[in-house]
């Protein structure tokens, strides 16, 4: 499900600016507000950023297909800037002042192109329902600059006609798959095949990544734990290769009181639909 209830106000100047397609981001926290968990994907080739947080780079030269994250955020209301590595924040590409944001949920933000290439930014709520015994759940997001694609497991359409920036899910059973993406009703496959390892628990999120145009389509995968029927814990998540200074990032955006988030209750759309 996309997030859509978020401020946004972007910098002028840049001819290939990120836009934020309804996202926001957060400052000053109450000592007791609830929280969130958020990861951060990026999914734009070629495109490294810094990321200023209410006037502190917390973020730097954040590489493309890499996953930040997660951390427990409070909601609160900040300022946000991006920019290009070693430019100063007045030469910001994005701006975001004072946006408000609830928290939660657990919400993956990913910086993508959109399906004419622009690149841009999608919240997404995670869903961290309980699986059943055997289970495992599989998200596929379509955030590549490409048509419709049909996703296949074992040769077999399993979401089809899914379009940017929609999802599709379901519960699976807990194993090793192989899956490829094709052109939506053909077998023409743009993307694969890979082994996706779907542990019992698990939520594992996929996301279409790159260009169509440019010949560099990809994937970047991110998982959720602890989703067993029987409690084992908080959900979490980790992601694919973390972006050099992620860490950096938390601990500095921590220790200043100042945090990165989305967030918000939504409801989640069910399997094999798309975004509501």
């Amino acid at each position: 499900m996309q997030l859509t209830n978020f401020r946004r106000v972007a910098a002028g100047g840049a001819a290939a600016a990120l836009t934020f397609a309804g996202v926001a981001a957060a400052t000053a926290t109450p000592a007791f507000a609830a929280s969130s968990k958020v990861s951060v994907v990026h999914g734009i080739p070629d495109t490294p950023v810094d990321v200023y947080v209410n006037g502190k780079k917390t973020l730097n030269n954040f590489k493309p297909g890499t996953v930040a994250g997660p951390l427990t955020l409070p909601e609160g209301e900040y300022d946000i800037a991006l920019t290009k590595p070693g430019e100063a924040i007045d030469k910001a590409i994005l701006k975001v002042d004072d946006a408000e944001v609830p928290g939660g949920a657990n919400i993956s933000l990913a910086a993508h192109l959109s399906a004419d290439g622009k690149p841009e930014i999608t919240p997404f709520v995670n869903d961290t329902s309980k699986v059943g015994a055997g289970k495992a759940r599989l998200i596929v997001r379509h955030t590549a600059a490409a048509p419709a694609v049909d996703v296949r497991a074992g040769g077999k359409p399993v979401f089809e006609n899914l379009t940017n920036p929609k999802e599709a899910k379901a519960d699976v059973d807990a194993g090793m798959v192989k899956a490829d993406v094709v052109l939506a009703g053909t077998d023409t496959v743009a993307i694969g095949p890979a082994d996706l390892d779907l542990k019992e628990g698990t939520a594992t999120i996929v996301y279409a990544i790159g260009s169509a145009k440019d010949k560099n389509l990809g994937v970047v995968a991110q998982t959720i734990t602890g989703l067993h029927s029987a409690p084992h814990g908080v959900p979490s998540g980790t992601g694919g290769q973390a972006g050099t200074g992620v860490d950096a990032w938390w601990y500095a955006l921590a220790g200043a009181g100042v945090l990165l988030l989305v967030g918000g209750g939504a409801r989640v759309a069910t399997a094999r639909t798309g975004r509501k």
